[in-house]
């Protein structure tokens, strides 16, 4: 498992190809194995899809279309073979797009995979006949609660198998964590490295391990210039900082032996579900890591809506959801 911190990979094609070549060399062809793709099938979402096709080589592609939508093109091995990708190139084609060292120069094709740009394999076409299928719109809404709700049941295996009161962030004990043994790297954009703590607290983390030793100069937090493609051994959230002891505090349902080799923590674009922040209960005065006294016209600043209601036919659904 890689983190790669994002919904979506629009913003780093290149790293989510490095991504997909480096899980898929611990597959062992011993068993069969299922590829879901992503639903991103316009523009260079398309062209990124006839690069994974065309350097996994399939046996077998499902392609699924959308009722009440105009079609794709069948990605028939044919189509794939003669239409350039967003990194490789068709047939015929002289030139493909070059960025800097593209991330599918690298591959080459297994043994008696034959020429990785001409794939061999079948295509089933699936055409559903139910309406509203594939609705851009609704598809993001509703990934996003399920994306919450995967969250959450990650989360609540730090409570206690017992039925009884969801134990709030503030009231469930943490690893304590020295920054000379992880080092540290935000995804998604670039942080100052003044201002890298405060980012990382209160943030949801993804627990990695990195083949390299851990080494810094100074006290300070071990820091990354560049953002590494390796395991993820599960996630967490940082749910303090203690700059006197220079100590992560973070709360995982990762067990102690697998936290042993946990070296890195990488920060993405990731939030941690509004609710879990909200509905803490038991506290006086502020609520931990929210805020009602601040300055909303300060550019990027946003308030977190609380207890919105989503409505769709005969079921309602309560979540704190923005």
């Amino acid at each position: 498992m890689v983190y790669y911190g994002q919904t979506s990979c629009e913003q780093d094609t290149e790293r989510y190809l490095d991504v997909v070549k480096y899980v898929f060399s611990s597959y062992k062809k011993e068993v069969p194995l299922v590829i879901n793709t992503m639903g991103w099938v316009k523009g260079e979402g398309l062209l990124l899809l006839i690069d994974t096709i065309r350097l996994l080589s399939p046996s077998h592609v499902v392609q699924m279309d959308v009722y009440d939508w105009k079609a794709m093109a069948p990605l028939t091995p044919e189509y794939v073979h003669h239409t350039p990708g967003l990194y490789t190139k068709g047939k015929q084609q002289g030139r493909c797009k070059h960025v800097g060292v593209s991330a599918a120069e690298n591959w080459t094709p297994s043994e008696g995979e034959g020429d990785a740009s001409a794939p061999e394999y079948k295509l089933l076409y699936v055409h559903p006949e139910f309406p509203r299928a594939g609705i851009a719109g609704e598809a993001r809404v509703h990934s996003g609660i399920l994306r919450d709700m995967s969250m959450l049941g990650y989360l609540g295996q730090l409570q206690s198998p017992d039925v009884g009161a969801v134990l709030p962030l503030h009231s469930l004990v943490p690893y304590q964590v020295p920054f000379s043994a992880v080092a540290l790297r935000v995804i998604h954009t670039d942080v100052a490295p003044t201002n890298i703590m405060y980012a990382v607290n209160a943030s949801w983390v993804g627990l990695c391990r990195i083949p390299d030793e851990i080494s810094c100069q100074t006290d300070g937090p071990v820091l990354l210039t560049q953002t590494p493609v390796c395991d993820c051994l599960g996630f967490g959230i940082v749910r303090g900082v203690d700059m006197e002891k220079k100590l992560y505090h973070i709360l995982t349902p990762v067990p102690p032996e697998n936290l042993r080799a946990v070296n890195c923590l990488l920060l993405g674009n990731i939030a941690i579900p509004n609710c879990v922040l909200v509905g803490q209960q038991g506290v006086e005065g502020e609520i931990p890591y929210v805020t009602s006294d601040y300055n909303y016209s300060i550019l990027g600043a946003g308030k977190l809506k609380k207890k919105k209601h989503f409505k769709r036919r005969e079921y309602a659904f309560e979540c704190d959801y923005a």
